[in-house]
């Protein structure tokens, strides 16, 4: 039977956090499963320039901080995405530097040491960079390809982008990276702050991202959700341009169109939490014509302008699409994966009665039939947000190594009534009285957002 675990990753020696550390992020070595990095918006403790990312090195069971990114500002670093190679346990990683605000791609060749990560690449004027790794055969040998999209929102029109490197893991700076514009339609204003992506072994790489049409009053966009798609891994000429939208004539399929939200990156539209950028992609390890989507709008629901979660599938590459999963009102933060047997994972966030949950599907069925579980659940307005956004974070991530799904998410803490499958604290908590507990296991700390890790074994 499938056994599912959920910890708080803040370590014992952070029991006095009260911080919203949110939108938390997560690598798992494939060639070592038990090795992982989770990231979160934490700062370092000891106000060092270096900004820290969670290590697990027993399968998520412990975690410990280590400082080892350029650039810990105030919430450690902006956004913040990780990914291991396929062999040889090198970490790469995609930041916004928390003192420049500057894009930032590294790498560590072990991210158990404490050796500063080194910078492949530094640019200004970008948003959200999103990491995926692999290993493939270069130069008689293994060599890592990694993907780096983000929204290069210096550039007039479309802003989607993606940075390729084919031997990303011992190059000198930039390793062979660099970036290639996705979005090249002339109706697109800018494109929305998720570039997301998903590799196939067999070199078939879809990249999802959302092409801002129209903009209105109170912060409504108006958005078509496209898919582009390269059969050769992305490094060959002409990238990206596998899959055409024969509608429009333009290199990328439009998986819909017109669709509207409110987005305002400044404004709380759900709860505490801010909209209009949800977006995830995963494609099946054993059939790359396989590939899914999950996006969210203002249209649908129980009122016509509720925030909805869909799902949407492709047979064909991405060049037909059909509804998957029924939608999920007020539903956001969507993640998927699919795992060496093709059973299809789905993890989202979901506001009712303002208490967000964080819920976990998994169909062998295409959602025909669930396996569901509640993660997490807790009220949605404790703690008070202040004037940090977001909330819970514009993103989590969930991905697969073999059989078994892991995953991060942020939530509220501590009452094992919020944790149905379960829960494991490093921190200080009083579960009796829902009380976290400092660093002296006394003194009574208020309610913080913590990064969560969850692992659903086979």
């Amino acid at each position: 039977m499938p056994t599912i675990k959920v910890v708080n990753i803040t370590p014992k020696a952070l029991s006095g956090d009260t911080n919203l550390d949110s939108e938390p992020n997560l690598a798992v070595d494939p060639e070592n499963p038990l090795e992982m990095v989770a990231t979160a918006f934490t700062p370092d403790p000891m106000n060092g320039p270096l900004a820290p990312v969670y290590v697990s090195t027993d399968g998520g069971d412990t975690w410990v901080l280590n400082s080892v990114v350029p650039g810990n500002g105030a919430l450690g670093t902006g956004d913040i995405s990780v990914g291991f190679g396929g062999a040889g346990g090198r970490l790469y990683t995609g930041i916004l530097n928390g003192q420049s605000g500057d894009l930032q791609i590294l790498r560590a060749p072990d991210i158990t040491a404490s050796t500063p990560m080194a910078v492949l690449v530094d640019r200004s004027g970008e948003d959200q960079p999103w990491v995926v790794a692999t290993t493939v055969a270069a130069n008689g040998g293994s060599g890592d390809r990694v993907y780096i999209g983000s929204n290069d929102v210096a550039q007039p029109g479309g802003t989607a982008t993606v940075d390729v490197s084919n031997d990303a893991g011992t190059g000198p700076a930039p390793a062979g990276f660099a970036p290639v514009k996705l979005d090249r339609h002339t109706g697109t204003l800018f494109d929305g702050p998720p570039v997301r992506i998903a590799a196939h072994p067999d070199g078939t790489i879809y990249v999802a991202f959302l092409s801002v049409t129209a903009t209105g009053a109170g912060a409504l966009i108006t958005f078509d959700v496209v898919m582009t798609r390269d059969d050769k891994g992305g490094v060959g000429p002409n990238p990206f341009e596998d899959l055409l939208d024969s509608a429009v004539g333009d290199v990328g399929q439009r998986v819909v169109t017109g669709r509207k939200a409110r987005f305002n990156p400044h404004q709380r539209s759900l709860g505490q939490e801010r909209t209009g950028a949800d977006l995830a992609v995963a494609v099946d390890p054993t059939d790359s014509n396989s590939v899914w989507i999950a996006y969210c709008d203002n249209l649908g629901g129980t009122a016509p302008t509720d925030y909805v979660l869909h799902s949407r599938h492709s047979a064909d590459r991405g060049q037909t699409w059909a509804a998957a999963r029924p939608d999920v009102v007020n539903g956001k933060n969507p993640s998927l994966a699919v795992n060496s047997d093709g059973l299809v994972g789905l993890v989202y966030q979901q506001l009712v009665h303002n208490q967000w949950s964080t819920v976990l599907e998994l169909t062998a069925d295409g959602f025909g039939t669930t396996e569901s579980h509640v993660l997490h659940q807790a009220p949605g307005d404790v703690p008070p947000a202040g004037t940090q956004l977001p909330y819970l974070g514009d993103y989590l991530r969930m991905v697969t190594v073999g059989k078994d799904f892991y995953g991060v998410f942020a939530g509220k803490n501590p009452d094992r009534a919020n944790f149905p499958v379960g829960v494991t604290y490093q921190r200080n908590a009083n579960f009796t009285t829902h009380q976290l507990l400092s660093s002296d296991g006394v003194t009574r700390v208020p309610p913080s957002i913590d990064p969560f890790f969850f692992h659903r074994a086979a």
